[in-house]
């Protein structure tokens, strides 16, 4: 009774602060970049007492985009290379388990971007800050180990919140909405089949409270396990609810809303595939991963390729008897 008091406070200050920092966030140009774990690996939790740290590198890079509902090639040429919309970032994600159900977790971390094809003279333009950071608490409704019935799956419930990061406002294809964000989610694993072998699957709503245009996200894939490796594939779809379109016109790009300068309210939608594999150690259960996407449709959006990897580490902060 004890700790689920003090799990409920500590819940309901969360939602205090996200409520009161809500308003405080600036609109801005960006595509979707908050920091989550592929895969629906939130699903599973930590032990009760644990604290898991993952420390994420990853970068993209675009040589199209979609505007309007067509498809432009924006790579620039100098000196031979081919210059597109790239994007290099790294950030920590920490999970500590509270009870055996209960779990909390947080993500931070830094990103820059960088292109020429917006400029006339081909010049660079960047940007640089904190991420979009994350954070939330999760409750596991089922347990598949646990259950008695072979067609339980792992299910989990997240309730999450974004806050904006620091990079700079009104800069095409920023890395992150910048927006200010509640996102209600549910997570499943399944194992079927022969052993090791499962599906996940990812469903998230996210009310973007600056920008106002709200999105979900879905993803649904297969995983393998072998002995201490894990592949992954699957796919991912964003759609944003509401919104205008890019518009571009030479190395001009703007947008049919009320201020074609403003970039805050425009409606990116994008089709990605995703895969990677993981090694777990027996001894210590050191993770290492590697980590791919590539955005294959979609419409007020860059075709990105992202190609990125992972250590996680747990660690045990609670003796449990």
């Amino acid at each position: 009774m004890k700790t689920n008091a003090l799990l409920s406070g500590s819940i309901a200050r969360i939602v205090l602060a996200t409520a009161f920092l809500l308003p405080l966030a600036d609109p801005l140009v960006a595509t979707e970049n908050v920091p989550h774990a592929p895969y629906a690996q939130w699903a599973d939790l930590p032990e009760r007492g644990q604290l898991i740290v993952r420390a994420f590198y990853q970068e993209s890079e675009a040589y199209h985009i979609w505007a309007g509902g067509n498809r432009y090639n924006v790579a620039y040429k100098s000196g031979g290379e081919d210059y597109g919309i790239d994007i290099n970032q790294g950030y920590l994600t920490f999970q500590y388990g509270i009870t055996e159900q209960w779990a909390a977790d947080l993500s931070v971390g830094g990103t820059t971007t960088g292109w020429r094809c917006f400029s006339t003279n081909g010049a660079i333009q960047s940007t640089t800050g904190l991420m979009d950071f994350s954070f939330g608490v999760r409750y596991q409704l089922l347990n598949e180990a646990q259950a008695q019935s072979p067609w339980t799956p792992t299910l989990t419930f997240r309730a999450g919140a974004v806050l904006p990061g620091s990079y700079r406002q009104n800069f095409p294809f920023a890395p992150g909405i910048r927006s200010a964000a509640i996102e209600p989610e549910l997570l499943l694993r399944k194992h079927f089949g022969w052993p090791g072998f499962g599906m996940f699957a990812d469903g998230l709503f996210r009310w973007n409270r600056t920008t106002g245009n709200d999105q979900y996200i879905v993803s649904a894939g297969l995983f393998q396990k072998i002995k201490g490796w894990e592949l992954n594939a699957g796919y991912r779809h964003l759609q944003t609810i509401s919104g205008p379109d890019l518009v571009l016109a030479g190395h001009d790009i703007s947008t049919t809303g009320s201020d074609p300068a403003s970039f805050a309210e425009v409606r990116e939608n994008n089709d990605s595939v995703e895969a990677g594999f993981s090694y777990t150690t027996s001894k210590r259960h050191i993770t290492y991963a590697f980590y791919s996407r590539t955005v294959v449709d979609g419409n007020n959006t860059d075709q990105k390729f992202w190609i990125g990897g992972y250590i996680e580490i747990p660690f045990s902060l609670l003796k449990v008897k």
